[in-house]
């Protein structure tokens, strides 16, 4: 596909979809409360994602496949241990290489009965009935925040709660808290008690939700943003008081000089006449998926980039650090790990050099490694110079409309290049 813009101005009014997050967790919370998810929930996430994740709790086959959503896989592991009967749960081939060990063990030491069908530690899985016999667990944090979500949410269907200690360094922690946030809207008593999280015995009681739009899907505006010349763009769907941790992009993005303005339900986007600093460095464990985002912006503004907190990136859609070498370099910008350094809490800590500025002068090919947000990340180039992006068709996994977003500002999105 190639895609171009004739002007460097980017205006317009944007509906962005729901959260995709958001509207997964709470699909289990109304699963697990044997309710109907359309009698509560507005502005769903149409996310291939949620779709995947929505079709399974309705599904009556033993088994369930979820495709290559990996928050889908690891909050149906959990579901489906709290459930009677025998069930496989399986995935993509990709799906098939990423780990599920740590949430495995620590269903099981909750009673869970699993067994690895294929590999130790990763899916596919076979999955029987739960005899709870312990309330505590401890979880290793640093591989996903997605296992510890996953097992908070069935936290309140265990005949005893659930304490939760996470151990080593949390990764994505907004997210966690997001699934708190969200438990304690469906009215379940969960909360952080010295190192633990403790959930108390109960269920969830449904209450309406309006999910908020989704902020991973705003950062690629906002790369946009950081290029054009001419900026007055409206993104509808967006709260300042948010419980997703990407919601920092709209604070991140004044060091690249765009000016956000929180009106009733949207932001509002406008340039304010500041030159971006040269050097931007930045700790993306709380906020990985927009780390890819940040790094086209630097690339495409010339400017220095430092990032850490890069350790989940490996394991998700694609090796991510892998795809940004590679996909960086055809613009002559290169990404390169420096030596490790030791944090003030004498942690050890990688960080990546991004330097160079990107020349889009000979019409370069992205490749998109199956990867929503490589595609994504990758099209704000576009308003610099015309740019190809192989597999478009990859943005469906959580932002289906953006290419015909993309046209409705401006952009020339050609199929079949």
């Amino acid at each position: 596909m190639k895609l171009s813009k004739s002007s460097r101005d980017l205006q317009g009014n944007i509906a962005l979809d729901g959260s995709k997050s958001i509207s997964n967790r709470a699909l289990i919370a109304l699963a697990l409360a044997s309710e109907k998810p359309s009698n509560w929930l507005s502005n769903l996430s149409t996310s291939k994602d949620t779709q995947t994740l929505l079709q399974l709790l309705e599904q009556k086959s033993p088994t369930f496949d979820a495709g290559d959503a990996g928050t889908t896989f690891r909050f149906m592991t959990a579901f489906l241990a709290k459930q009677p009967g025998e069930q496989i749960l399986t995935g993509s081939a990709r799906m098939l290489e990423r780990p599920v060990g740590p949430l495995v063990q620590a269903l099981r030491e909750l009673g869970a009965d699993i067994q690895f069908l294929g590999k130790e530690g990763y899916p596919p899985l076979k999955i029987g009935e739960m005899k709870p016999r312990k309330r505590s667990v401890r979880v290793a944090a640093n591989v996903s925040s997605q296992f510890l979500s996953a097992l908070l949410l069935i936290g309140p269907y265990l005949p005893e709660g659930l304490e939760l200690v996470p151990e080593g360094p949390l990764v994505s922690r907004p997210y966690l808290e997001m699934t708190l946030g969200l438990m304690q809207h469906f009215g379940a008593s969960v909360d952080w008690q010295g190192e633990g999280i403790v959930v108390a015995p109960g269920q969830f009681t449904p209450r309406l939700l309006t999910v908020e739009s989704d902020w991973s899907a705003a950062s690629y505006w906002y790369a946009m943003a950081a290029f054009s010349e001419e900026l007055d763009l409206t993104l509808q769907g967006l709260q300042k008081h948010s419980w997703q941790g990407d919601a920092v992009i709209a604070n991140m993005m004044q060091r690249f000089d765009i000016q956000t303005v929180f009106e009733e339900n949207s932001v509002h986007l406008t340039k304010m006449g500041k030159a971006p600093r040269p050097l931007f460095e930045k700790d993306f464990l709380a906020c990985p998926d927009i780390a890819q985002t940040l790094a086209v912006v630097c690339a495409g503004l010339g400017t220095t980039g430092v990032f850490s907190g890069l350790e989940t990136l490996s394991i998700k859609e694609t090796d991510r650090i892998g795809a940004l070498k590679t996909e960086l370099a055809k613009v002559g910008v290169s990404f390169a790990k420096l030596p490790a350094r030791f944090s003030k809490k004498s942690v050890e800590k990688t960080f990546y050099n991004l330097d160079g500025k990107a020349d889009l002068s000979t019409l370069p090919c992205f490749s998109t490694y199956g990867d929503h947000r490589m595609a994504m990340a990758f099209a704000a180039f576009a308003l610099l110079g015309p740019v190809e992006i192989e597999n478009p068709e990859v943005v469906s996994k959580s932002y289906p409309q953006f290419w015909k977003h993309l046209e409705k500002v401006g952009f020339e999105v050609v199929l079949g290049h």
